[in-house]
């Protein structure tokens, strides 16, 4: 069985509760559910980590090379800002699908920026949590190349 690791920047623990206006009422743990039933139906195993850390997250990165075949990451934050955590996606060489709850595009100016997307196959946002439903399918369809 495939396995994926879902990895979620800052901020995201306060989902539910954060800007719901912008972000919905869905907590993460909810989403971590939705991940796992949706890679189920795609016979992936899915490991789901959230940090508000950007050194433990390109920690994470760093270390899916061989225990991962692909990752689903929704940078938050460090999307717009981390060129480390660029760099990290891209010295991992597996499949990455970028995720967003909101529109990024649709959003203030500084959002429009992605450094994830240099490394990622793909991004999916705008569609609140069905996002990373959306996600984990693309990826398994990655995987399966």
């Amino acid at each position: 069985m495939a396995k994926i690791l879902i990895i979620n920047g800052p901020n995201l623990n306060l989902l539910g509760k954060r800007q719901p206006e912008i972000y919905g009422t869905t907590t993460l743990d909810q989403i971590n559910e939705l991940c796992i039933e949706e890679a189920k139906k795609h016979s992936l195993d899915a490991t789901f980590a959230q940090s508000n850390d950007e050194a433990e997250i390109i920690d994470l990165v760093q270390s899916a090379p061989g225990k991962y075949n692909g990752i689903v990451i929704n940078a938050a934050g460090y999307t717009h800002t981390s060129v480390a955590l660029m760099d990290a996606l891209l010295a991992c060489n597996l499949p990455i699908v970028e995720v967003h709850l909101s529109n990024i595009y649709k959003r203030e100016e500084f959002r429009h920026k992605s450094y994830v997307s240099r490394a990622a196959s793909g991004i999916i946002c705008g569609f609140g949590a069905e996002s990373y439903r959306l996600a984990v399918a693309a990826i398994s369809n990655l995987i399966k190349k």
